[in-house]
Parts: structure tokens; sequence; C-alpha cells
């Protein structure tokens, strides 16, 4: 039985804990609001009392449950905190595995890229942009995913004060987008990062005309001697939430040494509001193996005495309508895939996109934009205009 708040200790069935529960967030269960849980199967109550968030996402996965917008009642559930009232005991081992062992490092580093951006570059193509970049759009004055992604890539370059001549590095370059914006738009040539075989292969056909080289490597092995001289600039965006709390500081340590002593890295990654807090296990299990959102703080104790913070942008709403963009072009593309990945995926996928979705609507998660240098910039650095 998971610990309760003192005020939710279970006395009638699980069925009315849950209804209890679920009240404070104003969802129903079998009611007739989008956002209220439709019920199949009546085990999803001691599955979800028993196992938290694994047993409410493997209960969907399975058809035991249904919501006719996920987003909603995910941005309901965590406004109302129920995750935080809700804790079962099996938690207590995902959290002591999370703090004591470092899953980020030698052949676990190489997981999530197997596991998620394996999957396939044809789905991916489906979900995304033309541009396949798979992280937080900027909306700021976008009205469609494509004008939202191009304008993240811009603002990333000049952010970074991109000049021709320059090299890059992107840690984590995904397949290619950002490489392939800074070299068509910035005259840059570019170094990339990943650990999918995938992404790899396909940034270096698509991108073949640009200078532009792509390497399958763990970041942790990246060294000037090997990159032919420092950088002069870094970017890594949607990477360091697999890095892990236990390898922040070795990752800011690669920046570090890397990066030109004039040079500047920007840090794009999705973040947690609270220190303490351990990866959800669901998406640990299903989504993101290995992943490590870290927290404002964690990122501060991880540059402390190698870099200087110039600047932090939180632009977090904007990956709600990100999600929803992605949720949308998978839905449309679904039929192509259907009889390849099968009605459990289906299930799985949409319940990923719409439920972090809602978490970022909830703004239980952020995305920020670090710019770090190695000494300070002389003078200070300034934001451009429009971001």
């Amino acid at each position: 039985m998971p610990h309760l708040a003192p005020s939710a200790r279970p006395s009638r069935s699980s069925r009315a804990l849950v209804e209890s529960l679920l009240a404070r967030a104003d969802i129903r269960i079998d009611g007739a609001r989008p956002w209220d849980m439709q019920v199949h199967d009546a085990a999803v109550f001691d599955r979800m009392l028993a196992q938290g968030s694994l047993g409410l996402g493997e209960s969907y996965m399975a058809g035991a449950w249904d919501c006719e917008r996920l987003d909603g009642f995910f941005e309901r559930l965590l406004r109302a905190r129920l995750h935080r009232q809700v804790q079962p005991a099996r938690m207590a081992w995902h959290a002591l595995r999370v703090r004591l062992f470092n899953r980020q490092r030698g052949e676990r580093a190489w997981t999530v890229g197997q596991a998620h951006y394996d999957l396939g570059n044809d789905f991916y193509a489906a979900m995304l942009d033309p541009w396949m970049a798979y992280s937080c759009g900027y909306w700021a004055e976008a009205d469609t995913l494509e004008a939202a992604q191009e304008a993240k890539l811009d603002l990333v370059c000049r952010k970074l004060g991109l000049l021709p001549g320059m090299r890059l590095m992107d840690i984590g370059c995904g397949w290619g987008s950002l490489m392939a914006f800074a070299a068509r738009r910035h005259g840059v040539s570019c170094i990339g990062v990943t650990v999918s075989r995938e992404q790899a292969a396909f940034a270096r056909e698509r991108h073949a005309d640009l200078p532009i080289e792509v390497r399958l490597q763990d970041y942790h092995d990246l060294d000037p001697a090997t990159l032919g001289g420092r950088v002069d600039r870094i970017a890594s965006i949607g990477m360091f939430e697999h890095a892990g709390r236990r390898n922040h500081r070795a990752f800011m340590q690669v920046l570090e040494r890397c990066l030109a002593p004039d040079g500047l890295a920007l840090l794009h990654t999705i973040g947690r509001n609270r220190r303490d807090a351990v990866p959800d296990p669901w998406i640990d299990k299903h989504i993101f193996p290995n992943g490590d959102l870290p927290s404002l703080g964690q990122i501060g104790d991880a540059i402390d005495g190698l870099l200087v913070a110039e600047d932090v942008h939180n632009f977090g709403a904007d990956y709600d309508r990100t999600l929803m963009a992605w949720h949308a072009n998978f839905e449309a593309a679904w039929p192509r895939f259907a009889a390849q990945l099968g009605e459990t995926f289906h299930r799985k996928w949409r319940y990923y996109l719409l439920s972090c979705a809602g978490a970022f609507r909830a703004r239980e998660l952020q995305l920020w934009q670090w710019v770090l240098s190695p000494r300070g910039v002389r003078g200070g650095w300034r934001r451009p205009r429009g971001s």
C-alpha cells in the first residue's frame, strides 16, 4: 500500500480512494468531461495505488482506461500535485537506484539511442517538422510547428553569435537540424555527436553537401586533441536530460576543455522544479531509459568554478504547443505505422506526448536555455532582440 497523506488513508475500496484523490484535481471517474477518466477494468485502481505512475501508464497501454483529453487530465492531476501524495513503496527502490548508481556511463550511455532514437527515421520524419528538430520550438511569433522550430534554431544561432568560419560542436546533434541551419545560414563548420546510429546515418546522408562531420560517440570521450583543437561554439539541445545527475559535472568539464577561451556554449534542456525529484518510472521504463531531468540548482552546481552563466531563459510553456503539434502529426501518420508497431505502441506514444504536454502546461516541467562562457564575456553578454 502506498504512503498517503494522513487525510487520505484508505478506509474504503481502492476505487473510492482513487475517486477521492482525483476529486482534488477535479477529475471524475466515468464522468462526461473531456479530462475525466473512463475506466474499463477496475484492476486499474489497485495498480494506481500499488505502482503509482507506472501502474497508471501501463494500465492505459493495456486499454484498462481511456480519457478523451489526456493532456487535460495530466494538467489537472499535476497542478493538484497528486503525484506527490501517492508514493508506492516500490518507488523508494527506484529513487535509491537513481541517487546511488551511475545509470548513464559506459554501455548504458548508448541505451537511450537504441531504445528511443533508433525507432526509425521514417517514423520521426512523420511526427516532426521538415528540419527534424526533436526539441521545444520557440512560439513567440510562430503559428506553425515548422516556423516555431526554425525560430528556435535561429534563436540558438543568434545567442551564440555565430560568424562565418567558426567551428560549432553540437553535443546530442539528433538528425542534424541545428548544424544544417547554422552551416547554411551562418557559414560555420560543424561537428555533431550522437549515440543514435539511425540519427548519424540520416544526418550524414541528408547533409552530405555541408561542412558537417557526424560522430557516433559518447560525449565523455570528447577532447580537443581529437577535434583538431578547441571549438568556437558548443550547443547541446535536448541531450542534457540524458546525462544524469552523477555526470553533470563531467558534462560541464567537457564544455570547458573543448571550448575556446573566448567561446560560448548554449545548453537547451528540460528541467524540474525540485532538486530531489526522481525520474518518472513510466517514462524511465517505456520512453527514455536512464533519463534524469536536472533542476536549476543542479545545473548551477555543475558549472561552479568552471563556467560563467551569462544567461538563463525559460520558455517551458512553449513545449506544450510543440508536443501537441507532434501529437497531431503522429495521429495523422499512424495508419502508415499501425501494422508495424501495433496498438500498444500507439497508446504508449499517445500517452507519452499528451502526458508531457500536460506536465508543461501545469508548469511542473520547464525548458531552459543557458548561455555559458569559460571566463565571462568581456563587457557582458547581451541577449539578442526577439528572444
